[in-house]
């Protein structure tokens, strides 16, 4: 099988820890962490539990953690929090009390965090996936993109990496090699809807208590969230900025037109000089210094990032 090829300038660029991804004074916690992509993920696994985790593992989350843990935004206090709870390696496998309390964009930090220390180019995709539920809706969620020298880019969901958590949603295909069908990143979800083969009603998120929030709207704001991790500003899922922000009153014809474009950017095979040209010069989808957080449990305020 001949070799895949990453450009060295990109391959610099995602194999180099973000403000977000980079683990600081505690960097020497990583000493001991293997390479293989397999094993990271495994790792990063078993430091966290999801916050809608605590039935599955039949643990109650204290209220403290379900509401707090996940509003942390970089990896140095992931990495603290964990560590406090249990300073054992972080080879070691935490029992569920012991564990930071976060969602998939945790996982997936901490994951991309692991790679980039081995050296390995890796990215936060934001997108839609179908495995967790077999009515077709499509979950807002994020996953990892890693390189695979023989393969190219890959996508690895490391929330999947326990047996209980793949098994429980009848996981058919290998957490480290993700199907592009069963995650849809959300430029290519975007052309999918706005080329009438997917209804926009079935991609967003289901919350417990208010129902569904979904349509072009939400996937307008993941196609942000995406482009700004292809950037390596790895965001929190609930935070807002930028063009159509405001909701469905907001996607006019001319909003639909920009992420037309920008879905041709964050797409499966992102264009990486296009993805870092539209990020840098389109202020209507740049994530700006202060971004609006609209957090689930605490609710909304202005958040001046790092």
């Amino acid at each position: 099988m001949p070799s895949a090829r990453l450009a060295p300038d990109a391959a610099a660029f995602y194999a180099a820890q973000s403000a977000f991804s980079d683990p600081g004074s505690l960097a020497p916690l990583y000493a001991d962490l293997p390479d293989d992509p397999a094993q990271l993920a495994c790792l990063a696994r078993d430091l966290m539990v999801h916050r809608l985790e605590g039935d599955l593992f039949r643990h109650v989350i204290p209220q403290g953690r379900l509401h707090n843990d996940a509003e942390t935004r970089y990896l140095d206090v992931i990495l603290r929090i964990t560590v406090e709870r249990n300073d054992a390696p972080l080879t070691q496998r935490r029992e569920v009390g012991d564990r930071f309390v976060g969602v998939c964009r945790d996982f997936a930090l901490l994951y991309c965090s692991f790679l980039r220390h081995a050296g390995t180019p890796a990215r936060l995709r934001s997108g839609f996936a179908d495995y967790f539920g077999s009515d077709g809706f499509h979950s807002d969620h994020v996953v990892t993109e890693y390189w695979d020298k023989e393969r190219g880019w890959l996508l690895a969901d490391p929330q999947l990496a326990d047996p209980l958590v793949s098994d429980t949603f009848k996981v058919d295909f290998d957490p480290m090699d993700v199907p592009r069908d069963r995650f849809l990143v959300a430029g290519k979800a975007w052309q999918a809807i706005r080329a009438g083969d997917a209804d926009p009603k079935t991609f967003g998120l289901h919350l417990p208590e208010e129902g569904p929030m979904s349509g072009e709207w939400f996937v307008a704001h993941d196609i942000r969230i995406d482009l700004a991790a292809l950037n390596k500003v790895e965001t929190l899922l609930w935070d807002t900025w930028g063009t159509g922000a405001g909701g469905n009153r907001e996607m006019t014809d001319a909003t639909c037109a920009l992420y037309d474009q920008a879905s041709l950017v964050v797409c499966d095979d992102v264009p990486f000089d296009a993805a870092r040209k539209l990020f840098a010069e389109n202020e209507g989808l740049r994530t700006p210094k202060t971004v609006l957080s609209l957090a689930p449990f605490n609710g909304p305020s202005e958040v001046t990032l790092r």
